[in-house]
């Protein structure tokens, strides 16, 4: 049997809306699939100046530099065109 239930989280516990249908005590397999955007990354605190840049920092080469340089240019192209008269 496959039934789409809908719940909030708490700690380890998921409060669902509806009643399963279920007798208690029988397994289940649960997937998971938020709602909305996800929260904060775990550790992180509010006013932290901590950036995806910042932790991608130790990986970051050149070749990105270069990557990104190009995108940059790309975007700042003329892209109309002019119209005969």
């Amino acid at each position: 049997m496959t039934k789409i239930l809908h719940g909030v989280v708490r700690g380890k516990t998921i409060e669902l809306e509806h009643d399963t249908g279920l007798e208690d005590g029988r397994k289940v397999d649960v997937i998971l699939r938020a709602k909305g955007l996800p929260g904060p990354p775990p550790g992180w605190k509010p006013g932290s100046t901590v950036t995806a840049a910042g932790m991608m920092a130790s990986c970051w080469t050149e070749e990105d530099d270069r990557i990104l340089e190009e995108i940059h240019h790309e975007r700042k192209k003329e892209t109309r065109r002019e119209i005969p008269e």
